[in-house]
């Protein structure tokens, strides 16, 4: 079972911007209003009856950093929802999406002032949620889900002020994972570019070939773990939290031995440049000069590639990302969530539909200066993402995303850059030989739980 743990992800966040609000939805004031955080919530948006009542009035709606290169597309989409509904008036504003953007939209929302209809991501939808400041659409919305892949849906739950899970947002856009490699490499190296390893430790195994046959003139990949985790651990089904989510759990699992014992194996037979361990440096940029075997997973990359280096992009090959023990594809889409405080929620969630439906997200997804995936199992199955000519990468990655995304469930597992940084100066330490792979483990884990308990 994979670790579930998002509740926690922005504990002091939530706790220092949505504390003096108060948490969830409550009785309100003497006249019998509920409210969310202090905020007025209008009767119709409570309860367990489906909302209804005519599509009409003026919603506003937020993207994050979208309006500069999609404006064109969002004031079409607005356009054709405003003529659908001729009593209707959509305002659309965007927020730039910097580092400081879930604080701001938690203010906003104590501020009684959050958008009717909001872009928001994983992080954000879990603070939202638990203070109660968007619609619970099981109850407001039954059929809301029906147009989304089933796994994407059924994981898109996030707790309320009781802790029970609910579905508070729409399924929007989100990337991809697929492996990608150059061939000539691979095949200098004694591989075959036709088959790929379908394991996380079988492309370790892979990757000894690699440090045997490079003598450093090339290398598998970058020795930053902080490159590897926790994707490569959610896909081995190790037990990353426990099931409360409040204490890690990995060093717990012998899995996560074995792969820390790989990750020092390699980097001492010379498959990692040495200098890589600690850096933070791009490895599409050493990828793009035909030092690495393995590129970056995100399909975006090859556009990258494809535009800066077009002698490695041809030799690129592309494949199914390693399921192992998990079986599926994992990701962090955004969202689209409708405020319980609006005030013409009706209207706010039609729109958040609208935005959201087969044909919009297909629309979008085929603009040539993004690479996305759709939520809805319409889009998905349409000939653009399934009709592939010729061999190449992107194409091909793009097909090869299509269709895991149908069984992709939303990401469960994420880590504060605190964390993320305890684990690896472990796994580092381990990797130089300075400790043993379970000593490592073990002190990171104490490390990593440290700061969960200093969180609060």
């Amino acid at each position: 079972m994979r670790a579930r743990r998002l509740t926690r992800t922005l504990t002091c966040i939530a706790a220092l911007s949505l504390a003096a609000a108060g948490c969830g939805l409550s009785g309100g004031s003497d006249d019998g209003d509920a409210t969310a955080g202090g905020c007025k919530v209008d009767k119709a948006n409570v309860g367990s009856d489906a909302l209804s009542g005519d599509v009409k009035g003026t919603i506003t709606f937020q993207t994050t950093n979208l309006k500069k290169d999609f404006g064109d597309y969002f004031n079409g989409v607005i356009a054709a929802f405003e003529k659908e509904h001729p009593d209707t008036k959509v305002k659309w504003i965007d927020d730039p999406g910097d580092a400081t953007f879930t604080q701001r939209l938690v203010a906003d929302a104590q501020g009684c002032t959050l958008p009717d209809v909001v872009n928001i991501n994983v992080n954000t939808a879990i603070a939202l949620t638990k203070n109660g400041y968007l619609l619970d659409l099981d109850k407001k919305a039954p059929d809301a889900g029906e147009p989304f892949v089933p796994a994407l849906w059924k994981s898109s739950l996030y707790a309320d002020a009781s802790g029970t899970k609910v579905h508070s947002v729409l399924p929007w856009y989100s990337g991809g994972i697929v492996q990608t490699f150059n061939t000539e490499l691979m095949k200098k190296a004694g591989l075959d570019p036709a088959k790929p390893p379908t394991t996380v430790l079988g492309l370790f195994d892979d990757a000894e070939k690699v440090a045997k046959a490079s003598d450093g003139k090339y290398y598998a990949f970058l020795a930053n773990p902080q490159l590897r985790i926790p994707a490569d651990w959610q896909q081995m089904g190790i037990k990353i939290f426990s099931d409360d989510g409040k204490s890690f759990t990995f060093a717990d699992d012998p899995k996560t031995v074995r792969w820390v014992e790989a990750m020092t194996k390699l980097y001492k037979a010379g498959g990692m440049p040495r200098d890589s361990l600690s850096s933070t440096q791009d490895p599409a940029n050493v990828y793009g000069q035909a030092k690495l075997v393995y590129g970056p997973t995100n399909p975006n990359f090859l556009r990258f590639i494809q535009q800066n280096n077009p002698t490695v992009y041809k030799k690129t090959g592309v494949a199914r990302f390693m399921l192992d023990d998990l079986g599926h594809t994992v990701g962090a889409p955004q969202y689209i969530g409708v405020a319980s405080t609006s005030k013409n929620a009706t209207t706010a969630l039609s729109f958040a539909q609208f935005l959201t439906n087969a044909k919009n997200q297909l629309e979008w997804a085929k603009d040539p200066n993004v690479v996305i995936f759709p939520s809805t199992t319409a889009s998905l199955d349409d000939p653009f993402f399934q009709s592939v000519k010729g061999t190449d990468p992107f194409a091909e990655a793009r097909k090869i995303v299509a269709s895991d995304r149908k069984t992709a469930t939303a990401d469960e597992v994420a880590l504060t850059p605190g964390e993320l940084n305890a684990i690896s100066a472990q796994i580092q330490l381990a990797m130089q030989g300075k400790k043993s792979a379970a000593d490592a483990l073990k002190d990171a884990q104490s490390k990593a739980n440290e700061l969960i308990e200093q969180a609060g």
